[in-house]
């Protein structure tokens, strides 16, 4: 039975900044890999209207899944508003259902804006709810007995909404991937356009490589990382369950805890 694991972010490029690195790794790993923006990115410009600029940031990340071989599902709603209700949770639900992961990859809990939380909130719920059949999904889907892993990205500019730094438990090494992580974030050009109009040429880009610079900083070993915490095993997997760990363990160390980190700085 092959192996999936399912990013589930608010907007087109948010996995691409926050998760494609690890995506990248899980799939040379071996697992099957699926991308999921709730939001259409309908209010990502200040010129097109609504429906043609969620008509180019879809093609834009299908170009972005295609460089990284991931599978692509259509998003479920409009920028802003990706709220906590029943009918998106149905939607999001079935499309867990569908992959049924081992892993599921989705923002932080606490972040600057609530598309991301909200969208880590319902990411959370439609895994809990994968296996209960009196819990209707839409479309409809059978429920799965797949156990489930949930890892919370580091919130952007890795700070909480009140500005207080966090600090990842797990630090996956993206240095060997940062510049097919760019590659996938250049594929969204009418952001980056717009962005080296108003902040600088390739300020977009750039910052992607800022952020898991500051990210690796942390570890305290690698050049470039993502951060990861996981969510509580009860109701998903069970304690011991570790997959990310466990399926990047490979060749080389591409993980490394939080534990480890702080202990080598005690030294």
């Amino acid at each position: 039975m092959t192996k999936t694991a399912l990013a589930i972010a608010a907007h087109p490029d948010d996995i691409e900044f926050l998760m494609a690195g690890t995506l990248m790794l899980l799939s040379q790993a071996g697992y099957e890999i699926h991308y999921l923006n709730l939001a259409n990115g309908c209010c990502g410009s200040t010129v097109l209207p609504r429906e043609e600029i969620a008509a180019v940031r879809r093609g834009e990340a299908q170009a972005a899944c295609r460089v990284i071989d991931a599978m692509y599902h259509e998003s479920i709603c409009d920028d802003l508003e990706i709220f906590y209700t029943k009918p998106l949770l149905a939607r999001v639900s079935a499309v867990v259902r569908d992959v049924a992961p081992e892993i599921l990859l989705t923002h932080s809990p606490s972040d600057y804006m609530e598309d991301h939380m909200n969208a880590s909130r319902l990411a959370v719920t439609a895994a809990f709810t994968r296996g209960m059949p009196n819990f209707p999904v839409n479309p409809p889907r059978p429920p799965v007995d797949q156990s489930v892993t949930v890892y919370h990205a580091q919130p952007y500019q890795n700070r909480d909404p009140l500005g207080n730094r966090v600090f990842p438990d797990l630090y996956v090494d993206t240095s060997e991937v940062i510049e097919r992580k760019v590659q996938m974030l250049a594929c969204h050009a009418s952001q980056k356009n717009f962005l080296d109009q108003t902040q600088g040429v390739d300020s977009y880009l750039q910052a992607l490589r800022e952020l898991d610079a500051e990210v690796g900083r942390m570890s305290g070993i690698f050049q470039y990382a993502e951060g990861w915490r996981r969510h509580l095993h009860a109701g998903f997997c069970s304690p011991t369950d570790d997959p990310l760990v466990q399926a990047l363990s490979f060749h080389q160390l591409h993980v490394r805890r939080a534990v480890e980190a702080e202990a080598e700085h005690e030294l």
